[in-house]
């Protein structure tokens, strides 16, 4: 049973410009301290959204112009235009050059069976388009279901943007106040999730990942959250594994710092027993509606680990 640990201390940034390219090198693969092999948990990725295909009615949206710009939406029958249901957003990983959607299907079940609509995002990878082209996709993407919320009888003041590692860049991006995509009329954001996240892109122009991404030093940096305005960003969940290297920590606690110094409500969770990649997997839980009435303890109910999920949905729903 993992467990979340709320009591994280903020502490500063490590230099990690005196890492020497060998020790950089580990500490931004993710699947360093699980043996380098992370094939079996994209499996499990697979086989849970198989089944979620399977047994969900799925929209597939064109939210842009390209191929890539699609989202599969999920959308529980219990939705009406006078019962509009909140939805969560999931943007994923794979460090901008591997994954899809298709991989980010396995909450969709979950999520539905508690009356809650599910997106997961596709957005076209490195090298075919740069950081900042995905950044803008992802943005067009929450851009396209704002305005699509009557359509499909979700809550626009009731949506969430939530992504794991790369997804959690991409998701932060998407939520800064100075997005100049999102239309200012739309209903703001109501809370964001962001799992084992990068918020300061630098580190990465000195490894091999960026071999595909193609980023220099300036770029990193504009594409960096951490360095961008983060006033009036929405509450926000920040949360980690327990088995995470140094510097994966480091980027989450420290964006947490930077967000709370704006003003910005900010949980910070790390999860016990938990590694960079099955963090995510606890997205699966069992049933038991987040609001309904008779259910004000009904966080009991789920996995330690996906509590923070629940949590900063239900928080924002009022229901604590």
């Amino acid at each position: 049973m993992s467990k979340i640990n709320k009591k994280v201390k903020l502490h500063q940034k490590t230099n990690w410009k005196s890492l020497s390219n060998e020790d950089l090198e580990k500490e931004y693969n993710p699947s360093s301290l699980i043996g380098g092999n992370y094939q079996p948990y994209i499996e499990q990725y697979i086989a849970q959204s198989e089944i979620a295909k399977n047994q969900l009615d799925l929209t597939d949206c064109q939210y842009g112009p390209k191929s890539s710009n699609t989202i599969n939406l999920f959308i529980p029958k219990s939705a009406s235009q006078e019962k509009p249901c909140p939805l969560v957003i999931f943007i994923h990983g794979g460090y901008w050059q591997e994954l899809s959607k298709n991989e980010s299907q396995f909450s969709a079940i979950d999520f539905i069976k508690n009356d809650i609509a599910f997106a997961a995002v596709d957005y076209t990878l490195c090298p075919e388009a740069t950081i900042q082209e995905i950044i803008n996709e992802c943005r067009l993407a929450i851009t396209w279901l704002q305005l699509n919320s009557n359509q499909f009888n979700y809550n626009p003041n009731k949506i969430f943007i939530s992504g794991s590692s790369a997804g959690a860049h991409l998701t932060a991006m998407c939520a800064l106040n100075n997005n100049d995509i999102i239309n200012a009329n739309l209903e703001k954001i109501a809370g964001v999730i962001l799992v084992s996240g990068v918020y300061d892109l630098e580190p990465i122009v000195k490894t091999t990942i960026n071999k595909a991404i193609g980023m220099d030093n300036n770029s990193a940096i504009e594409a960096s959250p951490l360095f961008k305005d983060l006033k009036n960003m929405p509450d926000t969940i920040i949360a980690w594994g327990e088995i995470e290297t140094s510097e994966f920590k480091e980027q989450s606690i420290n964006f947490a710092k930077a967000l709370s110094t704006n003003g910005t409500k900010v949980e910070t969770l790390e999860i016990s027993n938990r590694n960079h990649f099955d963090i995510i997997l606890d997205q699966v839980f069992e049933y038991c509606s987040p609001y309904a009435p008779h259910t004000k303890n009904h966080y009991l109910c789920f996995p330690a680990s996906m509590r923070f999920l629940i949590w900063v949905i239900c928080r924002s729903l009022k229901l604590y």
